[in-house]
């Protein structure tokens, strides 16, 4: 099953793992602020709308960082920037254990955001660069799963750090740790190079007197495959935002499961989704990137409409949780081995993290959404409905975007006759 992996240069397995722990960082740092919200609330006296903004400014401001990132990697290299986000949401992590007031914390939360959203972004543009075609979708999606690495270390520390420390010591304690990753920025710095295709498209765009553009991935030679990427983000994203934010609502007031009941139910699926994340990073490379995603869109919607629509016992639901988290969750893990096979290496960095960020910034509507119809109609048919709808989207776009497994990428663009993967070359890689 890792024949893979063990095949993987030194090059290649040094960025395996500064990928998979920048990722597993950043979502520590991430997540453990999540924890810390019902303290703010008591000590500061805020709202939990107040709260509910600090949450939201720093998914937009995601976002926008990811975009800007994707450019500057373009502009400046995958490595150097990743470095730099890795030491912003640090520090800004680590300034944030030192506010005083929901303002104070308000901006801190804004600038943080901005590397959450970089990391990403320069991280997934150069792992697809420097993994060789063949273990391309395995070796980025794996990586991926170290999101769930990353939840699991912000959950025991916080049960860690509110057990030994006081409320008002434990937050800012807690805080402070998120530190850490900065110290990996040394291993990033020492080890890890940029990838040879980026370093010659620069050094030709360099000799030519030209530049990368934020704006580029918007010329119409390009526009189509941005806007298809987008519409695939949106759906595949939008569909888990549509769903998994209203899961412990519905579970107890629908299925009227206890607190309890709520708590194993979302641990089953939580596991499942990384498992989720494993099995889609192998399929991708094994049937091809628009099947993978269009099984596990399929499969996603019939396993929703049968959780929040089916009259089952409490057995039923619990079981259904598996393949639930697994095909819900574990289509995210193939977006960006796709991403980075559809667009050019001049102008990669900024077309993959655009599509993404928009899927994940414009998929957060979908959370809304599901509210508003809740409002007119039981919540299951109005979570099945969101859900409907963002799948077809992501399914329209496979239809419409090409077949990219086994794509040699080269310094000069899609272009290239080298970027299209003939039929034995693709043969190989499923073999």
């Amino acid at each position: 099953m890792f024949n893979w992996y063990l095949e993987l240069s030194r090059r290649e397995r040094l960025t395996f793992w500064a990928a998979f722990s920048g990722w597993a960082l950043d979502a520590m740092d991430a997540q453990i602020f999540s924890f810390l919200i019902p303290t703010l609330m008591a000590i500061w006296h805020i709202s939990s709308g107040q709260a509910g903004y600090l949450g939201t400014v720093a998914l937009i401001a995601t976002a926008v960082g990811g975009w800007a990132s994707g450019y500057l990697a373009d502009r400046y290299g995958r490595v150097r920037i990743m470095q730099f986000t890795v030491l912003w949401f640090a520090f800004f992590t680590l300034l944030a254990g030192f506010t005083q007031s929901f303002e104070q914390m308000l901006v801190v939360r804004a600038l943080q955001g901005f590397g959450f959203g970089g990391e990403w972004a320069a991280g997934a543009v150069l792992m697809g660069e420097i993994i060789r075609p063949q273990h391309r979708g395995k070796a980025v999606g794996c990586v991926q799963s170290g999101y769930g690495v990353g939840w699991t270390a912000a959950t025991l520390l916080s049960t860690l750090g509110f057990s030994l420390l006081p409320p008002e010591y434990a937050w800012r304690a807690l805080l402070w740790i998120g530190f850490l990753p900065a110290i990996f920025v040394i291993f990033i710095r020492r080890f890890i190079e940029e990838p040879e295709v980026f370093k010659q498209s620069l050094a030709n765009e360099r000799a030519a007197g030209i530049g990368p553009s934020a704006f580029a991935i918007f010329k119409p030679s390009i526009l189509r495959t941005t806007f298809l990427a987008a519409m695939l983000a949106f759906g595949v994203i939008g569909a888990g935002s549509a769903f998994v934010p209203w899961l412990p609502t519905f579970l107890k007031t629908v299925r009227n499961l206890s607190v309890t009941g709520v708590g194993t139910y979302m641990t089953v699926i939580t596991v499942s989704s990384f498992f989720g994340f494993i099995g889609s990073a192998y399929l991708t490379d094994y049937v091809g990137r628009r099947r993978n995603f269009q099984i596990f869109c399929v499969c996603a919607w019939l396993v929703a409409l049968a959780y929040t629509f089916l009259p089952m016992g409490n057995t039923a639901i619990l079981l259904l949780s598996c393949p639930f988290g697994f095909f819900t969750v574990g289509s995210y893990s193939s977006l960006g081995p796709y991403f980075t096979e559809l667009f050019p290496t001049a102008i990669r960095g900024s077309g993959q993290s655009f599509a993404y960020n928009f899927g994940k910034g414009v998929g957060a509507l979908c959370v809304a959404g599901v509210g508003l119809l809740a409002e007119i109609m039981p919540l299951g048919e109005a979570i099945g409905l969101v859900t409907l709808g963002c799948y077809l989207l992501a399914l329209l776009a496979t239809l419409l975007l090409p077949e990219t497994r086994g794509l040699i990428l080269t310094p000069t663009g899609q272009d290239d006759p080298l970027l299209r993967p003939s039929p034995a070359t693709v043969a190989s890689v499923a073999q």
